[in-house]
């Protein structure tokens, strides 16, 4: 697994800024939420509690409350200013819950929720672990969860265009496909789908590019970024390397895109940790065990 790391600090303080602008760059993320959301066919159950973590703007939440009209949604994310934005989706007919907290750690009871979606969310958390334990704790047994991410191919021409420049890392990373999977079953998600779908955006120029990422708040967010301002002999050489690659007169942008579904698993399922597996049980459920 990567060992990188990402300062959640700066990625609140990125998706914080981009809360005005978002929703005037988010093509991709549309087509990728809705496509997501074609998978909760395959829960077929009628929720009670929804939860969206990631939710920005709040346009997928409004979808879901849509989808699933008699269910509590909650509209999750750590940025104050996304949620505030979110409001405009929320109507008195179809309201949803604004509630700002980290994916890792949601306010939400143990075994509560129906159903989680995460559209181009998971991303933004390094601590896998932590992220799909969580999912663990708040999911019922047999609720479902569905989310998308993006892969480490995302943005490969950018961050070869910058590695002519120099050295430093401008662009983020992000997992693979085989470590999420790894985790999920780590964390005792049950029967975890896993696809991959990738995605070509092409511009004018570069800089059309580098504007649609800062007004998506999806800069880099790495703890190893260069700080300080790059200098102008540095972008220039980007630009350069960026604009040999221009395809049919356009400029291309990768996305791989990981998306995936799983299901809560019944109570006592084992799951692994270092050394073998843990079964975990309530009390209640051992009471009367005991050999008289």
């Amino acid at each position: 697994m990567s060992d990188f790391q990402l300062d959640p600090t700066q990625v609140r303080r990125h998706f914080g800024r981009a809360a005005s602008t978002y929703e005037k760059h988010d093509a991709l993320q549309r087509e990728v939420g809705d496509a997501l959301l074609e998978r909760l066919g395959f829960y077929l159950e009628t929720p009670l509690r929804v939860v969206d973590v990631g939710a920005g703007t709040g346009r997928g939440s409004a979808l879901l409350k849509q989808k699933y009209p008699k269910a509590e949604v909650i509209a999750v994310d750590l940025a104050l200013p996304m949620l505030r934005a979110a409001k405009q989706h929320s109507s008195w007919r179809k309201p949803f819950r604004r509630v700002c907290a980290e994916a890792t750690r949601l306010p939400l009871a143990d075994h509560s929720v129906d159903v989680l979606y995460s559209n181009l969310c998971f991303q933004w958390v390094d601590d896998l672990p932590a992220l799909f334990g969580e999912c663990m704790r708040v999911l019922k047994p047999g609720g479902f969860m569905a989310f998308s991410s993006f892969g480490p191919d995302t943005l490969m021409e950018l961050r070869a265009a910058w590695a002519e420049a120099d050295q430093q890392p401008h662009v983020g990373r992000f997992l693979d496909m085989h470590d999420v999977g790894d985790a999920m079953l780590n964390a005792g998600l049950r029967d975890p789908v896993l696809d991959v779908f990738r995605y070509t955006l092409t511009y004018s120029e570069p800089r059309k590019l580098l504007e649609e990422l800062r007004g998506l708040g999806a800069t880099n967010a790495d703890r190893a970024r260069a700080r300080g301002l790059t200098g102008k002999g540095c972008y220039r050489r980007m630009l350069a390397a960026y604009e040999a690659m221009r395809t049919d007169g356009r400029i291309p942008a990768s996305w791989e895109v990981v998306s995936a579904h799983a299901w809560g698993p019944p109570v006592g399922q084992p799951r692994r940790v270092p050394g073998g597996e843990i079964a975990t049980f309530s009390i209640d459920t051992l009471r009367g065990s005991r050999r008289k």
